[in-house]
């Protein structure tokens, strides 16, 4: 049997590609269609394998419904705001930002799972917490991005972290975790089209092909691959021992970015921040 942590990382290495496609796309494609494009992609890919895990009895439980409950805040939402912090604040800070949901997932955790505190766990949650502080401190310095774009990776790290805990609770009842993505990617996809619908009417006739729908439908299937591997690792695993292996992705993204795509580099705070936030993410994940 494949580790939850071989998982975990694989499910952070593809994470990563997709945000680096991701940010490619938002070259020619605003997130809002962005994100209902990448949804869609993600969605078709476990229709088009539901012939060879879906069971009829799956619908008939409360795993479904916790799965459907996801699917009405990610990935739509959550999405939207990670996408959103890709394109103010960069793939690297956006996802490194983003890696704190080891302490969000651990509170929740602890009050649905009834996982425990631990001093490690403490130690790593100050080592995180530090890391951002220091992602998020200006000085006299000119800032190049808005601070309440702050808000859209840490938004987005939460509800992953909800969504961590409760897709724990939902493979409880149903083991299956390409069920599990069918159905939050599927009620994901139609709360993103009512949403366009409503308040965005113009986003649906407005998309035509181009080379950032291509990313987009590119990095949503690599997405829906990662949520496979995840929710496996979900399925064998602890989330507490799961989520902060997952949250290596910003030393991937940062590693892609730089060596790949030509897009990063370093700075003393991205540098400081990620040999703060990786090595408590260590400390997370060992300390149950």
């Amino acid at each position: 049997m494949t580790s939850p942590v071989a998982l975990a990382l694989c499910s952070a290495f593809l994470f990563a590609v997709a945000v680096q496609l991701h940010n490619l796309g938002l070259r020619h494609i605003d997130s809002r269609r962005g994100t209902l494009i990448s949804i869609c992609s993600s969605a078709a890919l476990y229709w088009m394998l539901s012939p060879w895990f879906l069971e009829t009895w799956y619908w008939f439980t409360t795993g479904a419904a916790l799965f459907a409950t996801i699917g009405l805040f990610r990935p739509f939402l959550s999405a939207n705001f990670a996408m959103a912090g890709i394109r103010f604040l960069g793939p690297t800070l956006s996802t490194t930002l983003a890696s704190i949901a080891p302490l969000f997932s651990a509170l929740f955790a602890i009050a649905l799972l009834e996982e425990s505190m631990t001093a490690s766990l403490m130690g790593g949650t100050f080592a995180i917490v530090t890391g951002v502080v220091i992602l998020t401190y200006r000085g006299n310095t000119t800032s190049m991005w808005p601070l309440w774009a702050l808000s859209l990776p840490l938004g987005a790290a939460i509800l992953r972290a909800l969504a961590h805990a409760v897709t724990k609770l939902g493979l409880d009842v149903v083991p299956e975790p390409l069920f599990a993505g069918l159905v939050g990617y599927s009620v994901s996809l139609l709360v993103g089209l009512i949403v366009a619908s409503v308040q965005h009417a113009r986003i649906i006739p407005s998309v035509r092909w181009s080379p950032g729908m291509a990313w987009f439908l590119i990095g949503g299937i690599i997405n829906g691959i990662s949520l496979w591997s995840l929710n496996t690792a979900l399925q064998i695993g602890q989330v507490i021992t799961v989520v902060p292996v997952v949250s290596v992705s910003p030393v991937i993204s940062f590693l892609l970015g730089y060596f790949i795509f030509r897009k990063e580099r370093f700075t003393s705070r991205i540098v400081i921040a990620i040999v703060l936030i990786v090595p408590a993410i260590v400390i997370i994940a060992r300390s149950n």
